[in-house]
């Protein structure tokens, strides 16, 4: 029976769902849109199947297939990242944060990593997760010109001795120098950790440095700039791939979900298309539109504007704060999410700045001339921002232009 007829409910509120993705502008940076071949692995029968263990070594029968699918996706992720050995079952990436802390360190062990509010990431750290409670973080920020001093890295370093250093970051916009951290790890005697979640995809198709070949251990999202579906993965050293396995089953997980592996299978087969590299190319080429627009409007960008996918704009200059932004935005059709700046005096709830990217609509196929036109209507909405019927309009245009780049034609729930 068909999803319509058995439950309406859920059917409207999926086609609700599909027409805001539809008729608005999705500028989250951790939002993208996975193909339609990508949905299909992900509702497939692969939901049905039980397989604990890894493939050749299940605790189950009946897993020679689930085998072979996602036998797949490590062939392909190896490939996509130069690895020596992948894991692909983590279900996110702050499980597969935590798989590789546990893999390699100790309950006490110190990590050294960037601090939540210079554009880390909850799980590198902040008082509020259970890691912290496990771990011993020391974290570092960025300079005051919104770039990595690695001289302080390393004075901090050499001063906490840590087990682990950790770089890679949710809301940080600038290129990292991986060799300087890893020189700076082996200094120390430290494993060298990044988190790539935010720009996996970028990395893929060879439009940033790639820290694979260089650190002990990788994390990332396969969502995100990867377009794959939700889901987490673990590249590191075949030094490693004993713990690191063992770390996520039976350490943290039970029976992977292999309908998600099955649909990062596919993700990463298009990521190793020609197509894809040229889609991180624009990625990046939309961004920095963004950046000359918003400079040219007198925003003022957090690290001084960007290098991937995403800016971090401080809006309290403009009378507002990231909150009543993301609101007002989102009465005009477009989506950002509310995100503290460094230092940000302001509560996470209600902070200073918003956080807006550009993978979700380049996969759309929209280019330069549209950021321009977008970044006009950011800044019309935040200055309008208690104007109904300015918001109002702006959502008007907004359809106008999405509905040049169809989305899922055909599809209804």
């Amino acid at each position: 029976m068909k999803l319509a007829a058995y439950d309406p409910d859920v059917s409207a509120a999926l086609d609700r769902e599909l027409a805001r993705e539809r008729e608005g502008l999705e500028l989250i940076p951790s939002e993208n849109f996975v193909s339609e071949a990508v949905l299909e692995a992900l509702g497939s029968v692969a939901t049905n199947k039980y397989a604990e263990g890894y493939p050749g070594k299940r605790y189950y029968g009946g897993c020679q297939f689930v085998d072979e699918i996602e036998t797949l996706a490590i062939g392909r992720a190896k490939a996509l990242f130069g690895a020596e050995h992948v894991n692909v079952q983590p279900l996110s990436g702050a499980p597969a944060n935590l798989a590789a802390y546990s893999a390699l360190l100790k309950p006490g062990d110190t990590i050294l990593g960037m601090d939540l509010s210079h554009g880390g990431h909850l799980t590198h750290g902040h008082p509020v997760t259970f890691m912290a409670g496990i771990y011993a973080f020391v974290r570092y920020k960025t300079a005051p010109d919104g770039t990595l001093d690695y001289d302080h890295l390393r004075t901090m370093a050499l001063e906490h001795k840590p087990r682990m250093i950790l770089v890679g970051y949710s809301a940080y916009s600038r290129e990292i120098d991986y060799a300087k951290v890893k020189a700076i790890a082996d200094e120390v005697g430290a494993f060298a950790m990044a988190d790539v979640a935010h720009i996996a995809g970028l990395i893929a198709a060879g439009e940033m440095m790639n820290p694979v070949p260089l650190f002990d251990i990788v994390t990332t999202t396969t969502h995100k700039t990867l377009r794959g579906p939700r889901g987490g993965m673990i590249l590191c050293k075949a030094a490693h791939q004993k713990a690191v396995d063992k770390a996520v089953f039976p350490g943290l997980q039970g029976g992977p979900h292999e309908n998600v592996i099955a649909a990062k299978a596919v993700a990463f087969k298009e990521a190793l298309e020609p197509a894809f590299k040229e889609y991180a190319r624009q990625v990046r080429k939309n961004a920095k539109v963004l950046e000359e627009e918003f400079l040219k409007r007198g925003y003022r960008l957090c690290f001084g504007g960007t290098d991937n996918h995403l800016l971090l704009i401080d809006v309290t200059q403009r009378g507002l704060t990231g909150r009543q932004a993301q609101h007002s935005l989102d009465s005009a059709g477009i989506t950002v999410n509310k995100n503290a700046v460094p230092d940000d005096p302001r509560g996470p709830m209600d902070p200073s700045g918003i956080r807006l990217g550009t993978p979700a609509i380049t996969t759309r196929g929209m280019k330069e001339g549209e950021m321009r036109t977008i970044a006009g209507w950011i800044d019309e909405a935040i200055a309008h921002h208690e104007d109904e019927a300015t918001l109002s309009r702006i959502k008007g245009d907004v359809k106008v232009l999405t509905d040049r780049f169809p989305l899922y034609p055909g599809l209804s729930y």
